[in-house]
């Protein structure tokens, strides 16, 4: 199995979703409807519902950004500091 493929399946697996590999070298017609959806010839080839991924180093460097856990359905675990002018709110932030 190639590398990336097993770093992209370490990482769904690491985010605790389900997903569904199809192994396109041992089955020619799926190799050729990923070939067509993506546009690529290269695998892994990752979609998440009809969204197009890319490869697992478009899904390693989407994640960094922050834009893989919304795309799973994944809540964020990271607490963000919020500054404001409210009531509450320091206008020079935490101490």
């Amino acid at each position: 199995m190639c590398p990336y493929c097993v770093r992209a399946k370490a990482l769904l697996q690491a985010k605790g979703v389900e997903f569904e590999e199809i192994r396109v070298d041992l089955d020619r017609d799926r190799m050729v409807e990923m070939m067509q959806r993506s546009g690529r010839r290269t695998v892994p080839q990752i979609f998440i519902g009809d969204v197009h991924v890319g490869g697992y180093d478009d899904m390693a460097a989407l994640d960094a950004r922050g834009g893989l856990d919304p795309l799973l359905g994944l809540e964020s675990t990271l607490e963000v500091p919020a500054y404001g002018h409210g009531p509450d709110a320091s206008e020079d932030g935490p101490t």
